[in-house]
């Protein structure tokens, strides 16, 4: 199991070393799959050994892997160290290389999501029928005050924790279960609206 439950990231370095999209891809592969060696990192993401293991060291580095026991080299394992990560997005606490960092690793963040939605809704055709009904994307608008945005975002994201007890405990699955990404964002819109509108 992963040592930390969750970790605030304020470090510039170690959020710089988010800011590739391969260990958002590795991240991602040790999530669904509890564990993986740099070997089998290489095959499921079609890159080589030598890289995979260079950024599973980087990752570790920096505190988001952490060896899991058995093996040895790069058949050794790996898995998470921490199930979440947050830092300030916006940078209002941070200094600015670390406001440039935490950018940089947002970016590399919401380019690795959109690239697996994308991806997703490619292969939707092919999916069950059930699972097809089941998932989708949706967006709404909402004239909200910041403190309503932040109550909304805290009761959007309880939701998401909803089976959370499933991601730490296999046997707590159900038959016929599939790892779903689930993604929640709120961003300004581009323009204040006029007071009174």
């Amino acid at each position: 199991m992963p040592t930390q439950k969750h970790s605030n990231i304020q470090d510039p370095k170690q959020l710089r070393a988010l800011a590739h999209p391969l260990r958002w891809k590795i991240i991602d592969l040790l999530t669904v799959h509890g564990q993986s060696t740099a070997t089998k990192c290489a095959e499921a993401l079609g890159e080589s050994v030598a890289n995979c293991s260079y950024h599973l060291n980087t990752l570790a580095k920096y505190g988001y892997v952490e060896q899991a026991p058995g093996g040895q080299g790069r058949e050794k394992p790996w898995r998470i160290a921490s199930t979440e990560q947050s830092w300030d997005v916006n940078g209002v606490n941070a200094d600015p290389e670390s406001a440039a960092a935490g950018q940089a690793a947002t970016e590399a963040f919401l380019d690795f999501e959109a690239t697996r939605m994308k991806s997703a809704l490619r292969r939707s055709p092919s999916e069950p029928e059930e699972w097809r009904k089941a998932n989708g994307f949706s967006a709404t608008l909402a004239f909200v005050t910041p403190e309503e945005l932040k109550e909304l975002r805290s009761e959007l994201q309880a939701l998401l924790q909803r089976y959370n007890d499933r991601f730490e405990n296999a046997e707590l699955r159900p038959e016929g279960h599939r790892a779903v990404r689930l993604f929640l964002a709120s961003t300004l819109a581009d323009t204040p609206d006029k007071e009174g509108d």
